[in-house]
């Protein structure tokens, strides 16, 4: 057998200078709810560090229906929780209809432990053709508690 070791990498908390899909002008957004001073634009335009966090607790969507069919080759996510332990899920899924089907990419959980496990970084690969629609479905504590959704960068290219 061979073998070789590697070092480990830690992952950016900020993307390469990617070419990254213009959401603010290629899409329309639809949230079920947002807390005043983090609203979704923070969380998909520029570099405002506020992100997205929900008014209310339990399950939140976060849905960008697309002007015109977009072609994404990679997806980059980035959740940060630095108050409350939690196991969070969230499920990414695409349309190519408008929204009459939905197609799941991923479905992921994650425990949040602060103060030493606050950051979830995704970044994803992929080879998605023709998403008229791409839906964040985001379970913030999978024992219920009280806890609300939040979302710090999603970017698309």
């Amino acid at each position: 057998m061979r073998k070789r070791q590697i070092t480990s990498t830690l992952q950016s908390s900020r993307p390469s200078d990617e070419a990254w899909l213009d959401l603010e002008h290629a899409a329309l957004v639809e949230v079920t709810s947002e807390e005043e001073g983090y609203p979704i634009e923070s969380a998909l335009v520029g570099d405002d560090k506020r992100g997205w966090r929900a008014a209310s607790k339990g399950r939140q969507t976060i849905r960008l229906i697309f002007d015109h069919p977009q072609r994404f080759k990679r997806i980059w996510l980035v959740f940060e929780e630095s108050e409350n332990k939690r196991t969070q899920e969230f499920v990414l899924r695409t349309s190519q209809d408008q929204g009459n089907s939905y197609r799941e990419i991923v479905r992921q959980q994650w425990n949040f432990s602060p103060p030493d496990s606050i950051r979830e970084i995704e970044d994803y690969a992929v080879d998605l053709y023709e998403v008229t629609q791409l839906e964040l479905i985001i379970v913030p504590d999978k024992s219920g508690s009280d806890a609300r959704a939040s979302l710090a960068n999603l970017r698309l290219s």
